[in-house]
């Protein structure tokens, strides 16, 4: 797709494919209901106010989304897309001195990630919590990109014989996973509490480290 051109997967509501200059006001949309969720949480956020900071009808936003919650979901959506450059990094080298490079690399690259969708990932998951299947879903699947290549690399040293086999990979993976979300989730409060960013990474850089690889160094 060239740039300016419409991106045929973007519909309304009703189904319909959205032209460049309404994908371009469902941007603004977006980009307003982002910024109001870094002020309020999302059930406080109302039609009206995201309409009044892009200057536009609460009908107008009805043109695009249901209401407040398909909005966020859209950019939950959005902000799954965000994750593959760090799940590329899970396959790197895992022992050794590159090992803990790699485990660092994660680490800051997930806990970036956060800082980047603080205020959207936090809904996403609030409404994931809650019960809202949606959410859950889109949860699941940005995650995955991370456990699944995650549970692929402790299977493998468990295989060599360096973990231990009553570890399950799979919930060895989803335990890092969730360690690395409430971080994320909780770095200011840490930080309130003395512990530096550089001192988080560098902490949850070798738990990371130690459980994927049972600290193999061949």
């Amino acid at each position: 797709m060239t740039t300016g051109e419409a991106d045929p997967e973007v519909l309304a509501p009703d189904g319909r494919r959205l032209g460049r200059r309404a994908q371009e006001t469902r941007r603004r949309l977006l980009d307003a209901t982002a910024a109001l969720l870094e002020q309020h949480g999302v059930l406080e956020l109302k039609v009206v106010e995201i309409a009044r900071k892009v200057g536009t009808s609460p009908a107008t936003f009805y043109q695009y989304f249901r209401d407040v919650d398909e909005a966020v979901l859209a950019l939950a959506e959005d902000a799954g897309d965000d994750i593959a450059a760090v799940a590329r990094v899970v396959r790197g080298e895992w022992r050794g001195e590159a090992g803990l490079a790699t485990a660092r690399a994660l680490v800051d690259g997930f806990l970036s990630y956060w800082d980047k969708n603080r205020a959207v990932l936090r809904s996403r998951n609030l409404a994931a919590q809650e019960g809202d299947e949606r959410f859950r879903e889109v949860r699941v699947r940005t995650l995955s990109e991370i456990t699944d290549p995650l549970t692929e690399r402790i299977a493998q040293f468990q295989r060599e014989g360096w973990l231990v086999p009553t570890i399950t990979p799979y919930a060895a993976a989803g335990a890092m996973v969730a360690m690395l979300e409430r971080m994320g989730g909780f770095q200011f409060e840490f930080e309130a509490r003395g512990v530096s960013r550089a001192a988080m990474v560098e902490t949850l850089t070798v738990i990371l480290h130690q459980v994927v690889t049972g600290s193999a160094t061949g």
